[in-house]
C-alpha cells in the first residue's frame, strides 16, 4: 500500500504544469533496485521523436518524494542535452547546474539540495570540484565515460563562460530587466504577482497589467532555451548561439507584422521602449525635442521620466545601478515633456475632439518655438481609451512635415497586425509588448520601425547611456555600436519567445473568428458587471469599426463599492488590497465559497471620484489572446463550451470579489499575500 501511495505521488510530480511541459510526453520507469537518483539507459522503451534513452528513476524518489521534482528535472535536462549531441561531461555538469537552480525555485521551505548538486548552485565550480563530483554524476550516464584532471582543467573555463546562461527557462526569464522581475523566494511570484512557470489553477483576466505564463508560453520559452543550450554545448561559437536566440525572436515578431527582422528593436519593457524612441528621434534631429505624452497617469509609472531621457528606476535591464531621475548620459537636458490628460478631474473621459485640440495647440506651439515635435498616440490606455485621433495625426504630419515624428504607444497590443503594419509602412513608429494582450511574461517590449528610420539609423550617434538598457543585437543593423552593452539579454529573448508562442496560436485564426470570440465573451462580461450591485462599470469608449477584430473593446474597468462606506467606491489603496487578495488563497481565513481560488485582474488604475479623497481605484477585467486561442487544457472543448467555461470563470472572479467584501475587516487584519500555488497544491 505504501509503495502505491508513493507511486501516486510520483505521478503527481509528473503532472506538475512546469515539469509536464519540460518532460514533453516522457514517461520514466521506476527501478527500486537502483540506488542512484536516476539513470539513463540506451534505447527508448516508449519511443518519442528524437528519444534515444529510457529514464529510470531510483528508489530515492520513493524514499524522499519531496526531492522527486528536482531529480526528475535533472534527469530530463541530462537526457535532452545528450540527445542533442553534447559531450557527456559538459552535459552532466550543465544538467547538474540546471537542477540546482530549479530546486531553488520551489520557495524557501523546499528540502535541502541533494549533496551532489550543492557545488553547482552558485558560482562555476573549479577544476578540482568538477573532478571530485564526476564519480557521482558519471553514474547517471548510460555508458562509462573517462574524465581526467586534464579534462577538468580544459573544461572549467568553458563552463565558467557559459555559467550565467546554463539555467532553467524560468530562472533566465527573471533576468534582463529591472528589480520588478525578481522572484520572491517565499511566494514564488514577482512584483506583479506573476510567475514564469505555468499557473493554471489561477483564473486570469489581468492582461492589461501582466500574466503568468501558460503552458504554451512556457513551452515556447523552454523550446528556445533548449535549442540555445544544444548549440552552446557543441563546438559552435557561444556568442553566435546567444545572438541567434535574440535574432530569431526579432524575426518572429516582424513576421507577425509583415516586417523584416531589421525593423524590430527589442526593449526590456514598454518604459524602455519610450527611452529608445527618444534616443532615435533626438539622434535624427538637430532641434531640441518636445515630447507630447498622452495620459501620463495611465501609462507605466516610469514613462514620464524615460520620456525626458532620465533613469526611471534605481536599476536597469543591463543589471546596472542607476540614479532614478538623473539624466542619462548622452541625452539632451532640454527635452520638453508635455502631458495631455484623457480624463476630466471628475474621472470621466474627455471627448477625443478636446484631446485633439490640445495636441494640435501644443504641437503648433512647440513647432513655432523651433523645436522638433514627438507626438504620441496612445492606443490603448490602461482603461481602453485611444487618443488623439488618427485624423489629427495625419493633419499634423502634413502640416509639420519633417519637424514631427509620431509614435503609437500600442504597448497593450490590442490592435490588429494589419493596422499596425499600415502605420509602420506610412512612417510611424509603433511600440508593442508581448506581455499585455498577448499574455506573455512581463517585460518584453519592442519598437517597430519604418524603413526610413532603419535606413538612416547608422548616420548618427546614439546616447552612450543606452548601454544601461540595451545590447547590440536588440537593435537594427548599423546602429551606433558604442551605445550598447556587450553581450546578450537572454531573459528578454526568452520572454519574447514565450509571447511569440501565444501570438502564433492567436494569429493562425482568421480575423472573423478572433472577433467573434472576443465579442461573445465581452458581451457576457459586460452583463455580469452591470448585474453586480456592488460594481460600477466605467463607460467603455467606442472604437471605430472598420471590420478588424480590434473594434471590440477588451478592457472592462469598474469601481467596487466600499463595504464600510455604502455608496462610495474603494479608494486606490483599498482597491489594491482587493486586487491582491483576489490573487491569494484565502481558505485559512474564509471557510465558504471558493476562498482558495486565485483570480488575476488588471491592477487598479487611479480614477478621480467625488466621493473619494484622492483617487478611487478602478479594477479591470480583460480579454487576452489566450481567451481566443484557448489554453492547452482546453483541448477537446468546442468553441461554445470553451467560451462558456471562460464566462463561468469570470463569474467565479466576481463571486470571490463579493466574498472578500463580506469578510473585508478580517482580511484587513491578516492582509494575505498571493503565492505561486494554492496551499493544497504546495
Amino acid at each position: 500500500m505504501l509503495a502505491d501511495v508513493l507511486t501516486d505521488a510520483l505521478a503527481r510530480v509528473l503532472e506538475r504544469p512546469d515539469l509536464r511541459v519540460v518532460a514533453d510526453g516522457l514517461m520514466p520507469a521506476l527501478d527500486m533496485s537502483l540506488p542512484l537518483p536516476f539513470r539513463l539507459v540506451e534505447g527508448a522503451a516508449r519511443p518519442l521523436p528524437g528519444m534515444k534513452f529510457t529514464l529510470k528513476l531510483g528508489r530515492q524518489c520513493m524514499e524522499r518524494p519531496e526531492l522527486a521534482p528536482t531529480i526528475l528535472r535533472h534527469a530530463i535536462e541530462l537526457m535532452r542535452l545528450l540527445e542533442s549531441g553534447a559531450h557527456p561531461a559538459i552535459a552532466s555538469f550543465a544538467a547538474a547546474r540546471v537542477a540546482a537552480l530549479f530546486h531553488a525555485l520551489d520557495t524557501t521551505d523546499a528540502p535541502p539540495l541533494p549533496d551532489f548538486l550543492t557545488s553547482f548552485s552558485t558560482t562555476a565550480p573549479d577544476a578540482a570540484t568538477l573532478l571530485q563530483t564526476w564519480p557521482q554524476l558519471s553514474g547517471l550516464l548510460p555508458v562509462e565515460v573517462t574524465f581526467t584532471a586534464q579534462n577538468a582543467e580544459r573544461l572549467q573555463p568553458v563552463l565558467a563562460g557559459l555559467w550565467p546562461v546554463i539555467a532553467p527557462a524560468e530562472t533566465l526569464m527573471s533576468s534582463g530587466g529591472d528589480s520588478r522581475l525578481s522572484v520572491d523566494p517565499v511566494t514564488g511570484l514577482n512584483r506583479y504577482s506573476c510567475s514564469h512557470r505555468p499557473r493554471p489553477w489561477a483564473v486570469t483576466f489581468g492582461s492589461s497589467t501582466a500574466s503568468s505564463l501558460s503552458e504554451r508560453g512556457f513551452g515556447g520559452a523552454e523550446s528556445a532555451r533548449r535549442r540555445m543550450m544544444a548549440t552552446l554545448l557543441s563546438d559552435h561559437d557561444p556568442d553566435t548561439a546567444q545572438e541567434a536566440l535574440v535574432r530569431t525572436a526579432r524575426e518572429a515578431i516582424g513576421r507577425h507584422f509583415g516586417l523584416s527582422e531589421n525593423a524590430v528593436l527589442l526593449s526590456a519593457s514598454g518604459t524602455d521602449c519610450e527611452l529608445a524612441v527618444l534616443a532615435i528621434v533626438a539622434g535624427q534631429n538637430t532641434k531640441p525635442v518636445s515630447n507630447i505624452l498622452i495620459a501620463p497617469d495611465e501609462t507605466g509609472s516610469g514613462v514620464p521620466l524615460a520620456a525626458k531621457g532620465r533613469h526611471f528606476a534605481t536599476d536597469s535591464a543591463c543589471a546596472s545601478t542607476v540614479g532614478k531621475g538623473d539624466l542619462i548620459e548622452g541625452f539632451d537636458e532640454d527635452v520638453h515633456l508635455l502631458g495631455v490628460a484623457i480624463r476630466h478631474p471628475d474621472g470621466t473621459a474627455r471627448p477625443v475632439e478636446d484631446i485633439d485640440a490640445e495636441c494640435r495647440s501644443l504641437a503648433m506651439q512647440e513647432f513655432a518655438a523651433g523645436r522638433h515635435v514627438l507626438l504620441h498616440r496612445l492606443d490603448q490606455s490602461k482603461t481602453g481609451i485611444a487618443a488623439p485621433s488618427m485624423a489629427l495625426v495625419d493633419e499634423l504630419r502634413l502640416l509639420l512635415g519633417s519637424d514631427i515624428t509620431v509614435v503609437v504607444d500600442a504597448c497593450q497590443a490590442r490592435l490588429s497586425p494589419h493596422r499596425v503594419t499600415e502605420w509602420v509602412e506610412s512612417g510611424i513608429m509603433v511600440m508593442v509588448t508581448g506581455s499585455k494582450f498577448f499574455t506573455g511574461p512581463p517585460f518584453c517590449g519592442a519598437i517597430l520601425l519604418p524603413d526610413s528610420m532603419c535606413a538612416t539609423i547608422g548616420n548618427y550617434k546614439l546616447p552612450k547611456g543606452l548601454r544601461n538598457y540595451s545590447h547590440r543585437d536588440e537593435w537594427p543593423e548599423h546602429a551606433d555600436d558604442q551605445a550598447f552593452k556587450p553581450g546578450h539579454n537572454i531573459g528578454l529573448a526568452l520572454r519574447w519567445h514565450a509571447a511569440i508562442a501565444e501570438m502564433d496560436a492567436l494569429f493562425v485564426l482568421p480575423d472573423a473568428i478572433i472577433r467573434r470570440r472576443l465579442n461573445c465573451f465581452m458581451t457576457e462580461a459586460r452583463k455580469m458587471l452591470d448585474d453586480a450591485p456592488a460594481l460600477t462599470p466605467l463607460p467603455v469608449p467606442a472604437r471605430p469599426d472598420d471590420g478588424f477584430w480590434d473594434a471590440v473593446p477588451t478592457i472592462l474597468s469598474f469601481l467596487v463599492q466600499d463595504p464600510n462606506r455604502p455608496g462610495a467606491p474603494l479608494n486606490l489603496e483599498d482597491a489594491r488590497h482587493l486586487h491582491k487578495w483576489l490573487n491569494a488563497d484565502l481558505s485559512p481565513w474564509i471557510q465558504e465559497g471558493e476562498a482558495s481560488l486565485m483570480c488575476v485582474l488588471g491592477q487598479p488604475v487611479p480614477v478621480s471620484h467625488p466621493d473619494v479623497d484622492g483617487y478611487a481605484g478602478a479594477l479591470r477585467l480583460c480579454a487576452g489572446a489566450r481567451l481566443v486561442s484557448g489554453e492547452p487544457s482546453h483541448e477537446g472543448l468546442d468553441e461554445a463550451r470553451r467560451l462558456k467555461r471562460e464566462c463561468t470563470d469570470a463569474q467565479r472572479v466576481l463571486l470571490k470579489l463579493e466574498l472578500i467584501r463580506k469578510h473585508w475587516n478580517v482580511l484587513l487584519d491578516v492582509n494575505p499575500t498571493p503565492r505561486y500555488a494554492p496551499y493544497h497544491e504546495q
